[in-house]
């Protein structure tokens, strides 16, 4: 689980806590505590000299390791594991050569790495689920205090209802919960430990594989599975699946607020700060940089998804080709996706709201917004289709004088002989006209609070 990202660029698009998680030492450490724990738990079932296990866990510490002698070799062995375990070996052998015999007994590459994929994933999680409670918690507080702030809808980029701002922000928090969900279940549940051996039957065990798996999972604190899974990689795909989902609702979210800080729309702001946003020629300008980051990570992470979806289709018991391409892409993902969580994070701690300018945008159109409202109200008298056509003949005669919509309606008998300038005049204001949206903000805002 190596940083796929360069230097240069990483800081961009991930976060400092998902690239310690993906760092080259970090990962050979979970390969060297998958070996620690392997000869604790063989010791403790009798499969290895009980006098093993100390020197061979003694010497699991990635920082006694050349990692760029390990990648060398591995350009010839064909995976990390094989040049990792030869120089453990040799490392136990310099202080107990006896110990040594018994370096990574029984089981095969592919269990170091894929239980190292786990414990890295497990540390992944963690670093999303951290940024996820900020980012939840702070669109949930935004949503509190504009459950009233009147905004326009939009259906199609265009106008289309009023509705509270509130509504939109819990709908955030909503959306990035239901990733918390998928997140939580899946470190509880789905990142087990692999061991299975050369071809998953853990031959060289005898009858104490069963035991030394369990034992070796507890040490682990992994999940064990009812068998070896080397080339059914759902596990894997399902945690990929979750992250994609959760970088596109970052993708989401920062495409709202984009749209919004456009100087036309002018609505809502990521938080300003010294440096931030500016042009390398244009002094006045405020881009969306947060939003900007979370939307090319919400580009690559589908593609990246799809390679671990391609992944799936391996041969037999142990497969060639499929199983490495997923070593450099699982991080990527990861790295992405942390980049644009970390964004979200920014725009829900920070987020600025110009309430007066959301209730000028509503006025935009002359009333226009209210013309469903409209509709509504005569077709209790009238029936919907008379009520639909009357107000849409308005619309389009309050669109070409350019005069607002209540004074064309107002001025129309056809209407006036159902509803009065009063009745016409309160079918104008915004927030009259929602629905059941305090209700749902409710139900999203409770929703927060299940697993």
């Amino acid at each position: 689980m190596s940083t796929s990202l360069s230097p240069l660029l990483a800081p961009l698009f991930s976060s400092a806590a998902m690239r310690a998680v993906c760092d080259d030492t970090a990962y050979l450490q979970h390969m060297l505590d998958f070996e620690a724990a392997l000869a604790r738990a063989e010791a403790a079932t009798g499969v290895v000299p009980a006098s093993a296990a100390s020197p061979i866990a003694r010497a699991c510490k990635a920082d006694r390791f050349d990692l760029a002698a390990l990648a060398e070799s591995a350009t010839r062995s064909g995976n990390l594991a094989i040049p990792l375990v030869k120089a453990l070996t040799a490392a136990v052998a310099g202080a107990d050569p006896d110990a040594a015999r018994y370096v990574h007994w029984g089981a095969t590459s592919q269990d170091v790495i894929d239980t190292a994929t786990m414990l890295g994933l497990r540390a992944a999680i963690d670093a999303l689920l951290t940024d996820l409670d900020r980012a939840i918690a702070g669109f949930a507080m935004l949503a509190r205090q504009h459950r009233d702030t009147a905004t326009v809808a939009r259906t199609w980029l265009q106008h289309a209802l009023p509705m509270p701002f509130g509504l939109k922000l819990a709908e955030y928090a909503a959306a990035l919960h239901r990733s918390r969900r998928r997140l939580r279940r899946l470190r509880e549940e789905e990142l087990a430990l692999q061991f299975g051996g050369a071809a998953g039957t853990l031959a060289a065990l005898g009858d104490k594989g069963l035991a030394v798996a369990e034992k070796l999972a507890a040490e682990l604190d992994l999940p064990l599975p009812d068998a070896p899974w080397h080339t059914h990689r759902d596990r894997i795909a399902e945690a990929a699946s979750a992250v994609a989902i959760l970088t596109g609702t970052c993708g989401k979210i920062a495409r709202d607020i984009s749209l919004m800080m456009q100087t036309d729309v002018a609505e809502a702001f990521e938080p300003a700060g010294e440096g931030r946003g500016g042009s390398s020629t244009m002094p006045h300008k405020r881009n969306p940089v947060a939003a900007a980051t979370a939307l090319a990570a919400a580009g690559m992470a589908p593609n990246l998804a799809a390679t671990i979806f391609a992944a799936q289709v391996q041969d037999h018991e142990r497969s060639a080709g499929p199983w490495h391409a997923e070593w450099p892409t699982l991080p990527t993902l990861l790295l992405v996706a942390s980049g644009a969580l970390a964004a979200i994070v920014d725009i829900a701690e920070g987020l600025e709201v110009d309430a007066e300018r959301m209730r000028k945008n509503l006025d935009a159109t002359r009333g226009l917004i209210m013309a469903e409202a409209v509709t509504f109200a005569l077709a209790k008298k009238i029936g919907k289709s008379d009520a639909h056509h009357l107000v849409e003949v308005a619309s389009k005669k309050a669109s070409a004088g350019k005069r607002h919509l209540r004074d064309v309606l107002t001025d129309d008998p056809e209407v006036t002989a159902h509803l009065g300038a009063e009745d016409i005049a309160k079918l104008f204001e915004p927030m009259a006209y929602q629905g059941v949206s305090q209700a749902l903000i409710d139900h999203l805002l409770a929703s927060l609070q299940g697993k």
